[in-house]
């Protein structure tokens, strides 16, 4: 539970420092950052201090939800400002992921993952982060049916080809019903904080498939990475503590 806790209020940090690597890998093309300059450095600092709270256990489940409203306005934000060129595909692996991030920090917010919990949980806020990363696995299980550059990257990834792809479909289909639904949250969780590092290490791993192969950005194939790792956080939250 604690590990899940200190992944999940550390990721803001990282979600910065990844995010300015990728604005100078962008300038060095004269490519421009997906939220216009003046406003990045005060999202950036937004996301630092909820993330900075939040790490030190001062008012967690108050700077839990101011995270998660960051980062829903900063994404709301980009996609506003028309900077953001990416394929079908790259942004249902991106928006997807931060979906799941935001659901993370609401049930952070609900007291969920509190070694000494001294208020009742807010089951309303828990069962809707919970809904967040069910939204999340469902584009997972789409992208595995859906998307060629998904489905080859797990192809080459995982051992079973085209079979154990079609296990690993039904699988994140049935974990998203059950966080959906609510039901055998539990153990959900624990399979899939049990699935998420195999996928960080063999697929979102893969850096020469998808920097070399699908041309996307080198940080932000590392921004998605921490992602997963913070959506992995949430999962063992939920494991332990759901």
């Amino acid at each position: 539970m604690r590990v899940g806790s200190v992944l999940l209020t550390r990721f803001p940090f990282w979600h910065c420092f990844s995010s300015l690597l990728l604005n100078a890998e962008r300038a060095e093309h004269r490519r421009k950052p997906d939220i216009q300059v003046p406003y990045l450095y005060f999202d950036m600092g937004a996301a630092v201090l909820c993330a900075s709270f939040m790490s030190f256990g001062v008012k967690r489940r108050w700077f839990a939800l101011g995270a998660a409203l960051q980062l829903a306005v900063s994404t709301y934000a980009a996609y506003l400002g028309g900077y953001a060129h990416y394929g079908d595909w790259l942004k249902v692996r991106m928006y997807s992921r931060t979906i799941a991030i935001i659901g993370g920090f609401l049930v952070l917010a609900s007291g969920a993952g509190e070694i000494y919990r001294q208020k009742p949980r807010n089951r309303s806020l828990q069962s809707t982060g919970q809904v967040f990363i069910g939204i999340y696995l469902i584009c997972v299980a789409y992208s595995l049916q859906h998307s060629k550059e998904d489905r080859l990257a797990y192809l080459s990834g995982i051992p079973g080809g085209e079979i154990a792809l079609q296990l690993l479909f039904v699988l994140y289909g049935i974990l998203a019903l059950s966080f959906l639904s609510g039901y055998y949250i539990t153990l959900a969780a624990q399979i899939l904080s049990v699935i998420l590092p195999l996928v960080v290490l063999f697929i979102d791993g893969n850096l020469g498939y998808w920097h070399d192969s699908r041309r996307v950005e080198f940080w932000n194939q590392m921004k998605l990475i921490g992602q997963n790792v913070g959506i992995f956080g949430a999962a063992v939250i939920l494991a332990t503590d759901g």
